[in-house]
Formats: structure tokens, sequence, C-alpha cells
């Protein structure tokens, strides 16, 4: 029997849980999360840092959360209060459980995922996410020191901007490359060396390799092939589950996603509902792919596949962009 597997954040919820959390959390946090999640797109995506993944922004902005006194209650809390839906998707998850297999792989923090678990009574057995214990450590008052002074640089610089077209470091302007190689010393041998690196050292973010590696592990533990596999995704942190469930033959789906996850899918889907993977999910159970396939649609959501000569992939990146800042919100759509 197929398997669908989705990502939480955009397909399943309008939330960016960590964004929102650091922007209660730490001062000007919208800004400084927003450039820690640019340099992670570059270590991802330009640099391709060897070990570094997409998404790992959520074990780098650890020791700063820390910092400005995030606790374990307190993201338990947030999470529970803040958890908002796309349209739909409460009364979906249950029905699409009932249908097929259902997982849900999420960068995001386990409280988060336990909170959409409790409102939907999805198992939370069926979810793969991050874990964090933000009571792990005490923070020393002298690393406290070296961590604001950090902080004060980080929101002080200019907002970090990577060229659409740039494939690797020496794409770069020479005066970004410089901060962003500043960035990796701070974070890759100051902090990473300090107690409270612990964060670095053992949070393992649950994006982009390690993705994969649970679509695999779902595959096995189903005795199901990946062409049979139905993942739905909408960002870099998605970009290589998506890449292998479209190699393996079976539906990869860019859900109001960006450019990453639209590089990396064969199909795409604007909508502001969830019931849209009740709808696909049937159609891929009953029938296979192929009607995917030939399936066009504009009404009452948008579903074809992605293009491949350039001028009709850069419009629907465009659209698609523009449509996921519409749903989410210009911030948090804005984010890779």
């Amino acid at each position: 029997m197929p398997f669908l597997a989705l990502d939480c954040e955009g397909p399943l919820t309008l939330n960016d849980n960590a964004f929102e959390y650091s922007q209660a959390i730490i001062p000007k946090g919208d800004y400084f999360f927003t450039q820690i999640s640019r340099f992670d797109d570059y270590l991802a995506d330009i640099k391709k840092k060897e070990g570094y993944k997409a998404g790992d922004t959520l074990k780098l902005i650890l020791p700063f959360l820390k910092l400005f006194g995030a606790n374990n209650k307190s993201l338990r809390e947030f999470s529970k209060k803040t958890l908002a839906f796309l349209l739909e998707v409460p009364e979906t998850l249950p029905n699409l459980n009932k249908i097929l297999p259902t997982f849900i792989i999420s960068t995001s923090y386990k409280p988060y995922l336990e909170a959409l678990c409790e409102v939907t009574n999805f198992p939370m057995e069926n979810v793969f996410c991050t874990e964090v214990d933000l009571d792990k450590v005490k923070l020393l008052p002298s690393e406290a020191k070296i961590l604001e002074k950090f902080y004060e640089e980080i929101i002080n610089m200019p907002l970090i901007e990577l060229p659409k077209d740039a494939q690797k470091p020496e794409d770069l302007p020479l005066e970004l490359l410089k901060v962003l190689d500043y960035l990796e010393k701070v974070f890759f041998e100051t902090i990473w060396n300090m107690d409270i690196g612990v964060f670095l050292r053992e949070v393992n973010p649950i994006g982009g390799f390690e993705k994969e590696k649970a679509c695999k592990r779902i595959s096995e533990e189903l005795s199901t092939p990946l062409s049979e596999g139905f993942y739905v995704g909408d960002s870099i942190t998605d970009t290589q589950a998506l890449s292998l469930i479209k190699e393996s033959q079976g539906v990869s789906l860019s859900f109001n996603g960006n450019r990453y996850a639209l590089r990396s899918a064969e199909f795409y889907a604007l909508s502001k509902k969830g019931s849209i993977f009740l709808e696909l999910s049937k159609i891929f159970l009953e029938k296979g792919k192929e009607p995917l396939e030939n399936l066009v649609k504009n009404e009452p959501y948008e579903f074809g596949k992605i293009p491949l000569q350039k001028e009709e992939f850069d419009k629907l990146v465009e659209k698609s962009e523009a449509f996921r800042k519409k749903v989410r919100g210009e911030l948090i759509g804005a984010l890779g």
C-alpha cells in the first residue's frame, strides 16, 4: 500500500515555530533568525558544508534562545498557544491516516509537533521531528558575555542577501563572503567548543538528508517501495526527500513551495486548504501515479507538473513564492 509523508510547517500549519519563538524570546528576534536562516541556506545550498544540512538553523539558534531565557516549559506553552493550521487540516489529517499510512517529517521542535498531535489526534509515533532539551545545560556567565557580543554583531550586520543564481562561494560578493566566513568561525569554532555548544554538537534537526533517511525508514518498515511513496514539502529542508521520491518514480509535490522545493519536485500545487491532500492521495491510492501526471487544475486549487523549460519554471517560481507569502505571511514566506 502507498504511504504519504508530509512536511509540517507549510503543508499543514501556517507557523514557523522556531522563527516565531525566536521573535518572542530574542530582542529583534525576527531579524536575528532571518540572518541565521540565510547563513544556513548558504552552508547547505551554496557551500555544501560537509556534515551540514538544511534546517540546522534550529540548532544554531539554541545557544541564543538560552541566552535570553528560553526553557522547555516556555517552548511547550508557546507552541500550544500559537499553533495555526491551514484551512481544513485538523479534520483532514485523521481521515488521511484512515485511508493510507500517513507520516509527518518535520524539522520543527518536538513540543510543537506534540501540540499538533494533541489537537488532531494524529499518532505521535508517526512523526519524525527535532528532539530538543533547552534545560540540558546551564549557561555560564562567562559564556553569556561571549554570546551577547556575537548577538550584537549579528543584528548589526547588514541583512544577508544571497544572489538567486549563486551556486558556489566564489559566486558571492567578497564582502558578503567575509561575513559568512566569520559566522562560520563564530558557530563552528568558538561556540562549538563552549559548554553551551552542546546544542550544536548534539542536537540533530530533522532536515535535509535526515528527511530522506526518514522516507527510507518508512519504506523499509512498511515493506513498501519508494515508488509508492508520496512526499509533500515546501522548502530547502525538503529537497533531498523530494528528490529521493522523484527519482524513485513516486509522487513528489511542492506545496506552496519556494524555489528550493520546486527545483526538487515533479509536481506543484498552490492551495489555501489542506483537503487537497485527501483528494490527491485517493487518486494515487486507487489509480496510481499516471492520473496525476495528466491532471491539470486551476480551481479550487492549482495543480500540475513542474515545467522543465527555464522561462516557464522561473514564472512558476515567482507565482508560487508570491502565493506562499500570501498564505503564510511575508516574513515567514520569505525564509528558505
